[in-house]
């Protein structure tokens, strides 16, 4: 979901940061006194439950009310740097599809139930979608009473426009599922220019009969096009409303909040949007007055206000980003503290990622795969509390997740094994003192965690050069085929609950493109055909293939070493009400929050 570029989207992909870190003081967590409350693999299960589709009647708003959920108040947001995205065709990342539920609104959306438990709901549309013929056609039909934020009814042809205009080059940062689903892989050449030319796609393939009717048609089953279209990057962009490039900065709301006031990298102001009707909506509340995004607190700050509890902290949540990791030791142990904490497994798997277009020798990715700390770096994201050890690629939240999977040993040694690692770099013909180029976020934990990996590398022979980037524009430059980085830290997160949407679009070699995901630029003929194999199939059929072709990518071509799987712990203030650990978000629940004394 990126957020790393944790692109998960089920409302997004993929933990944007993770707050700060000082190297100090992390040794303990997990030592100290009090309880561990730490999430552990059983409740990872519990998150992978099967998700169900709603029909009209259950998406049906208003959305179930919050138990004391109460009008009025500001909630103040925390954020350490400025969102990545405001178009909702860009967005894949985290922060920004957390921002997504507040602004925008989709064909499709999850509602979630205080279990956890996710049902696909129309929410634009009247139901979650209605197929005949297994999944290769589907309609949907359009809710009466939904307009934008200036008041314009939204049509089909708001619908078609959002589709189109994914086409163009204009949009090179969101998720393609669809757009390659109705098009092809290469489906920019379907519509050049999306719809700012006039043309538009032919009705064989999206079709909009009239004013409140949309037909998707493809040529093969896919049958889960409503959680695809639940996704933040398939929200609605009306085509009255589109200003091209400059919508990323200034987008129209169709949801219950609506933009005021921005000031790029510094804050962002929301207010009631009072064109978004609750009748029509079973996903969203509008209990809060506002919005008041702060875009420059680090995480360490973050964590000691909302520890403080004091003034305009008391009304504070934290967005995407986590408990400061030198400081979880003072929430954990303070119980008036910890009850203010939601905590979770998230979707995201942390990985090194190589860039293969520079490093070609499987055996160099090996040694550095068998070189890396993978515990020093958990350390670094909060101990137990920030993540566990990884052996592959697919999440424990993914049905089927094998927990015995470790081709690297990382169990038996997590913290590297250098004598492997140089092994097989003396085999490779390794020169000593070779330059390698390290690029990271600059974010607190990016920076902790780019001194553990320089270092590591460093005792087996590289020569280290770290690149530090924006955390706002990270995943788009990595995202460049030419980018002049050889290996990366990222997070991805399934876009769903099925690992489709996490070997497709990060290892499909077909969708290798500026701005796509596949940031190892690895292509393998075997890997590709099993993709095509399984997207053919039901998913119990197809979870063989998923998991042969997660095998031959971690043992037999290495495109990214696991490190380790995300969890989540988050602070809020004492006057925020609502608060819980969204199994759809992997952060904070933004649908339920409210003001407690407004």
């Amino acid at each position: 979901m990126k957020p790393i570029r944790s692109r998960r989207a089920r409302a997004m992909v993929v933990a944007v940061a993770a707050g700060a870190l000082a190297l100090t003081g992390c040794s303990d967590n997990g030592s100290g006194k009090a309880k561990d409350e730490s999430k552990s693999k059983e409740d990872a299960a519990e998150q992978s439950k099967p998700v169900a589709y709603a029909d009209a009647a259950g998406s049906t708003g208003p959305a179930k009310e919050v138990t004391g959920a109460k009008p009025g108040g500001t909630i103040n947001v925390y954020m350490q740097s400025d969102l990545t995205h405001m178009d909702p065709g860009q967005i894949y990342v985290s922060d920004a599809g957390q921002f997504s539920n507040l602004i925008h609104r989709g064909l499709t959306d999850y509602q979630e139930d205080d279990k956890g438990n996710l049902t696909v709901v129309g929410d634009v549309a009247t139901d979650s979608g209605t197929t005949t013929d297994g999944g290769k056609t589907w309609k949907y039909t359009l809710k009466d009473g939904i307009k934008d934020e200036d008041g314009h009814a939204i049509t089909s042809a708001d619908v078609r426009h959002s589709i189109e205009r994914l086409y163009s080059k204009v949009i090179f940062d969101g998720p393609t599922f669809v757009q390659s689903w109705l098009s092809g892989s290469d489906y920019r050449k379907a519509l050049p220019d999306g719809p700012y030319k006039g043309k538009h796609l032919p009705d064989s393939v999206l079709e909009t009969p009239d004013a409140k009717t949309v037909i998707f048609k493809f040529d093969t089953p896919r049958p889960d096009l409503p959680q695809a279209l639940a996704m933040a990057g398939y929200a609605l962009v009306p085509e009255k409303d589109d200003t091209k490039e400059k919508y990323d900065k200034a987008p129209k709301a169709l949801g219950p909040y609506k933009i005021a006031e921005y000031k790029s990298g510094k804050t962002l102001k929301l207010v009631k949007n009072d064109q978004w009707d609750p009748k029509t909506d079973s996903v969203r509340h509008q209990y809060a007055d506002g919005f008041n995004f702060s875009l420059t607190i680090d995480g360490a700050s973050q964590t000691k206000r909302l520890i403080a509890d004091q003034g305009e902290a008391r009304n504070a949540i934290q967005f995407t980003d986590s408990v400061d990791p030198a400081q979880i030791q003072d929430v954990v142990s303070a119980p008036d503290v910890n009850k203010r904490t939601i905590k979770g497994y998230q979707v995201y798997v942390w990985q090194m990622t190589f860039n293969l277009d520079r490093l070609k020798d499987k055996k160099i990715r090996d040694a550095i795969t068998y070189a890396l700390p993978n515990q020093a770096l958990i350390q670094a994201d909060g101990g137990k509390y920030g993540g566990e050890l990884a052996g592959g690629l697919f999440a424990p939240t993914l049905p089927g997740y094998d927990d015995s999977y470790d081709p690297f040993g990382k169990k038996k040694t997590p913290n590297g094994n250098q004598a492997k690692a140089k092994e097989l770099l003396k085999e490779a013909g390794f020169k000593e003192g070779t330059k390698i180029t390290y690029a990271y976020s600059n974010s607190p934990r990016g920076q902790a965690q780019a001194v553990i990996i320089k270092d590591a590398l460093e005792k087996i022979g590289f020569d280290v050069q770290s690149k530090e980037i924006d955390r706002a524009s990270f995943y788009e430059q990595i995202g460049k085929l030419d980018n002049p980085y050889d290996l990366y830290m990222t997070g991805w997160g399934q876009d769903w609950s099925s690992p489709s949407t996490v070997v497709t679009p990060v290892y499909d070699g077909s969708l290798i493109a500026d701005g796509g995901s596949n940031y190892s630029h690895v292509k393998d003929a075997k890997v590709d055909a099993l993709i095509q194999e399984a997207l053919k199939l039901q998913p119990e059929e197809a979870a063989k293939k998923w998991e042969e072709a997660h095998h031959r990518l971690v043992e037999e071509i290495n495109p990214a070493a696991p490190v380790y799987y995300s969890k989540q712990i988050q602070l809020f203030g004492s006057n925020i009400g609502g608060a819980r650990f969204s199994t759809n978000s992997s952060y904070i629940d933004i649908n339920q929050v409210f003001v407690k004394q407004p």
